[in-house]
Parts: structure tokens; C-alpha cells; sequence
């Protein structure tokens, strides 16, 4: 394998524009292709982008040999992720990229799945193709981390948003349902919140939020409207109002409600009429759904990658099942004062943050808004 001084360029290049699918593409992975061209002087001309199009449309490598047409013939096609080899609702990447005739693949990750995983490189070696695997690995791997959690943990990735006031709580304790919110970030978070959402494939908040806030969770962001996730709500007694904004909207961004036994039928059925998916799941030993179930079920139905969003003993029971993978903290420099609500109930947020299973990835500002987003190790 020859490395070239631009390899990691253009594969940071190709990352970049697969993040554009990010939460409209799943249950695939949103890869990213590049066809480069190296002209006269050494000087490497980029004549085909590609992004992976919606379920049964074209693949970032497809996308990018059209766009390339002729000028695919010798060049070097970077890739996030290994082309795949099977035959699904589209052809095979990896023949693709063989009958274009390009002469150099440069892959960022093996396909996580093992049971394809190699072929796409073997078919491209065995047709003469040079294949370089690994450059831009870290970045890859983080932009592919919910594809290859759903196939090798059967769950999907679960990041935690969570803003926090400067006395440490995210609301007052005992809160009514309908009582003034207290809004704890400004506009500029707000903002990238909501492209949090949009780069989702699901967001996911507990009943209780849902009664007390009556939330829309859809994204705002201006010319972003269609970019809304799928919202879950966890629901082990079915308790979310038909009259709420969630049920309301249904027909026109899904709500997928997850519940058990412990849910009167002729409820779920208005639920249903009403556009809701209800998902049914076995109750724990105190009548709770269980978040590692909850996740398992959303995986199998595609889900790669959920945010949640709320509120304090959901946060908590994703906490103490081990299941969060990235938190995303905000520190507002609004103070509540008495009755506030600590943000993972009962528990600690200093405990969660000096858990040695985090390691701080980064950290800025948004405004007068503060954030530190730690992953899990």
C-alpha cells in the first residue's frame, strides 16, 4: 500500500460531506465518496462527489462514478467506508468501482458487519485495484460510531443533551404540567441543538417530559423542517395525552411510543389512529421499561443513532445501565434557585463527569453558554 501526502486531506474532505446524511439515511451507514483525479504537475482534481442517498437509491460510490463519468477511468476513489459486495436494492459498490476502471481505492474502515467484512477490499485487490485501508480511521470511525454500534451491539448510539443552570439543575422539582418553563440556553444553543437533532436519527425523551413539557422535538433551523428525527417517547404506562403537540403532529413527523402490557389497549389503538407507531416491550420487575429493551427495539427497527433529550430519571436510567455514549453539557449561566431538579435525579453530576469510563473530547462556547461534551471510553 503507497501513501500519499493528500490521502487524509480528501478523506477528511469525503467525511465531511457524508455527514450532510447524517439521520436521513439509516438503517445504512452515510458514506462519503470522493473521485480524485491526479493531473499534470501533480496537481489531484476532485471530479466526483457522492453522499449515500436514501434507503434503495444510489450509495456515495454510485453517486460519485456518475458525477466522474469518464474521468473515473485511473483515478482514486476515497471512501469512509469499505464498498460494500452484496447484491440488495442496489448493485455492488465494489463492482462499481471495478467496471469504472478507477485504479486506486483509499478506504477509511473495514465494514463492521462480519460477516461481508473484507469481501469489498478482496474484490477490488483481485481486479487489480490498489486498496489503501485506514487513512482518516479516527475520523471515520466517529462518523460511522451508530452504524457500527447497531451492528455489533445491537443498539443504536446514545448521546445525552443536557443543559444544566449554574446552580446545577435543569428545572424545579414537582413542576405542574403547564407551569412556566424555565429556558436555561440562549439562541446561538438553540441553534446548534437543534442541528443535534437534525444529525439524528431518533430523539427520544421520557412521558414525564412529555407532560410537563408538551414538546414539539422537531427541528427549526430554517430550511431544516423536513431534517426532523424520529421522536420516542418511553411510556411504560401509557400516559401520553392524544391531545398532546406529539400525538397532534404525528401524521406529519413519526412518534414512535414505547409502552408495555401495563397500557390500556383502547388507548393504544387511538394512538394508532392517529398516526403513533406503538412499540411494545416487557416490563421490568417495577413496571419500568427497561433503557437497554427500549434500545434493542429501536435497533431493530433501524436506528442507528438516538439522542435523548430529557428528563432526569430517564438520563439517570440510561446512566446506570452503562448505555450513554457521548453527553453533550451545557452550563447556562442562569441560576434556578430552591426546588431545583438535579440533572440525573438521585444521582450526582460530578460523580457521572468524574466516572473514569468518560474522557472529556471537547469543549467551547455558545454565546453566553458553555459546553463540554465527554464520551464514553
Amino acid at each position: 500500500m503507497t501513501y500519499r501526502a493528500d490521502d487524509r486531506r480528501f478523506m477528511l474532505a469525503a467525511a465531511r460531506l457524508a455527514r450532510r446524511g447524517l439521520g436521513r439515511v439509516w438503517p445504512n451507514p452515510s458514506v462519503g465518496a470522493l473521485v480524485v483525479r491526479q493531473e499534470g504537475g501533480a496537481k489531484s482534481i476532485v471530479v466526483g462527489r457522492g453522499v449515500t442517498g436514501l434507503p434503495g437509491t444510489g450509495h456515495a460510490e454510485a453517486r460519485a462514478l456518475a458525477q466522474a463519468g469518464e474521468l473515473a477511468r485511473g483515478a482514486t476513489c476515497y471512501v469512509t467506508l469499505e464498498p460494500c459486495s452484496h447484491f440488495g436494492r442496489t448493485p455492488p459498490c465494489s463492482l462499481a468501482l471495478v467496471e469504472a476502471g478507477v485504479g486506486r481505492v483509499v478506504i477509511g474502515i473495514a465494514d463492521p458487519n462480519p460477516r461481508v467484512s473484507g469481501r469489498g477490499i478482496t474484490i477490488l485487490r483481485e481486479a487489480g485495484i490498489e486498496v489503501v485501508v485506514g487513512v482518516g480511521r479516527d475520523v471515520c470511525e466517529d462518523l460511522h460510531a451508530g452504524f457500527v454500534s447497531r451492528i455489533s451491539r445491537h443498539r443504536p448510539l446514545v448521546s445525552l443533551k443536557m443543559a444544566v443552570s449554574a446552580d446545577g439543575g435543569i428545572g424545579r422539582r414537582g413542576a405542574e404540567p403547564g407551569q412556566e418553563q424555565i429556558h436555561l440556553t440562549g439562541a446561538m444553543t438553540n441553534a446548534h441543538v437543534h442541528a443535534m437533532r437534525a444529525g439524528s436519527d431518533a430523539i427520544l425523551i421520557g412521558v414525564g417530559t412529555a407532560l410537563a413539557d408538551d414538546p414539539s422535538l422537531t427541528c427549526r433551523l430554517p430550511g431544516m423542517k423536513g431534517r426532523s428525527p424520529i421522536r420516542v417517547v418511553l411510556d411504560s404506562k401509557g400516559r401520553l395525552p392524544l391531545i398532546s403537540n406529539l400525538v397532534k403532529t404525528a401524521a406529519d413527523v413519526p412518534v414512535w411510543l414505547v409502552t408495555t402490557p401495563q397500557s390500556d389497549p383502547n388507548y393504544l389503538e387511538q394512538l394508532i389512529a392517529a398516526g403513533v407507531l406503538v412499540i411494545k416491550v416487557p416490563q421490568d420487575a417495577v413496571g419500568n421499561i427497561d433503557p437497554g429493551v427500549a434500545l434493542a427495539a429501536l435497533s431493530a427497527r433501524g436506528i442507528t443513532s438516538v439522542l435523548v433529550e430529557g428528563g432526569a430519571k430517564v438520563a439517570a436510567s440510561f446512566e446506570q445501565a452503562g448505555l450513554l455514549d457521548r453527553l453533550h453539557l451545557i452550563r447556562s449561566a442562569k441560576v434556578i434557585g430552591e426546588g431545583r431538579l438535579g440533572p440525573f435525579d438521585e444521582i450526582s453530576l460530578e460523580s457521572v463527569l468524574n466516572d473514569p469510563s468518560y474522557a472529556r473530547h471537547g469543549e467551547g462556547q455558545w454565546g453566553s453558554d458553555r459546553f463540554e461534551i465527554y464520551r464514553r471510553i
